[in-house]
This record gives structure tokens, C-alpha cells and sequence, in this order.
């Protein structure tokens, strides 16, 4: 008796069972956000210009610097010629001058290397403010209830990789990207 009991009550459990495991048929699609976030007009624009401003400061680096390095053989020259005797006054002078002119250089160049960090820091902050929000519109669209990214995924069937459908709602929905971080606010004193 105990055993049809038992085998009753499995048989009336099954279908709850059955029915407690089934899911939805998986539809997956990759992205390559790598991709999507250089190959969008706007992306591409802001990327242009952020090497501009790169180039600008390999520029100003050799424009500083060239002079810099003159000066420095010819002050290292004149003590050369001292063989090892103090430098008088105006030698002097002229090493303490060259050292305030690298010290300015160094950090002319630190200040506008900050202002390129922050400037591309930005930029990226607004493609991954957009991405996500692109990619959500693309797997609402294809229905996908599973969103990979390509960097992630050993392999995959290049009928899944939906990246161009991102780059294209990037392009409707970015027009475009600031490439000048906002000023920094000044952090008010603790008392």
C-alpha cells in the first residue's frame, strides 16, 4: 500500500515538476563593445580629437624640450671646462636659470597631460553612459534574453554578433561626445 501511495503521489508531483523546470529557449547575441565604442560616428570624432590633443602634447614636449637640452650640453660644457673648480656667479646664474626653466617645463607638461587624462576619462564616461542603454534597445529588438561580450566568448557564430546594430543605435542616439572634461570643482576645506 505504501508503495502505491508513493507512486501516486510522484505521479501527481511529475507535471509540477516538469512544468517548475521549463525555460525559455535561450536566444543569445555578442556584441564587441570594444568595437561599438570606436566605430560610432561620434566615438570615432571624439577619438580623432582626444588624439589631437595627444599629438599637441608630444609637440609642445619637443618644442620644451629641444631648447632645454641645447642649453643643458652648453652648461655641461662650460663645467667640463672647469675641471673640477667651483663655478662662479654667473655660471651659477645660469644653472640656477636652466633649472627653473626644466622645473616649468616638467610641469607645463604634468598640468596638460592631467587635462588630457580627465579630457579622455570623460569621453569614455559618456560612451559607457550610452552603451549600455544601446545594447539594452538591441536585445529588446532581437529579443535576446542572453547578451555576451565578444572580448568574453571563446567562439561564436557570427550570425549572433549584433555589434553593428549597436554601433548603428549608438549613431541615433549619440550625436555627440564632449571632448573637454568639465573644469574640476574645488573641494571644499574640512574643518
Amino acid at each position: 500500500m505504501k508503495k502505491f501511495a508513493f507512486a501516486a503521489m510522484a505521479a501527481a508531483l511529475a507535471p509540477a515538476a516538469a512544468m517548475a523546470q521549463a525555460v525559455p529557449n535561450a536566444v543569445v547575441v555578442v556584441v564587441d563593445s570594444n568595437k561599438a565604442g570606436t566605430e560610432c560616428t561620434a566615438c570615432r570624432t571624439a577619438l580623432a580629437q582626444l588624439q589631437q590633443q595627444a599629438q599637441s602634447i608630444q609637440t609642445l614636449r619637443q618644442q620644451l624640450g629641444t631648447p632645454l637640452q641645447t642649453e643643458q650640453q652648453q652648461l655641461q660644457t662650460a663645467i667640463d671646462a672647469l675641471k673640477g673648480k667651483q663655478p662662479d656667479a654667473a655660471l651659477q646664474a645660469r644653472i640656477t636659470a636652466f633649472q627653473t626653466k626644466q622645473n616649468q617645463a616638467e610641469q607645463q607638461l604634468a598640468t596638460r597631460a592631467q587635462t588630457f587624462e580627465r579630457n579622455k576619462a570623460y569621453v569614455l564616461q559618456q560612451i559607457r553612459a550610452k552603451i549600455g542603454p544601446a545594447i539594452d534597445a538591441v536585445q529588446a529588438r532581437r529579443r535576446a534574453n542572453l547578451v555576451l561580450d565578444a572580448a568574453s566568448t571563446a567562439s561564436f557564430s557570427p550570425s549572433l554578433d549584433v555589434t553593428n546594430d549597436i554601433i548603428a543605435e549608438l549613431n541615433r542616439t549619440m550625436t555627440s561626445i564632449g571632448t573637454t572634461a568639465p573644469a574640476q570643482t574645488q573641494q571644499p576645506q574640512g574643518r
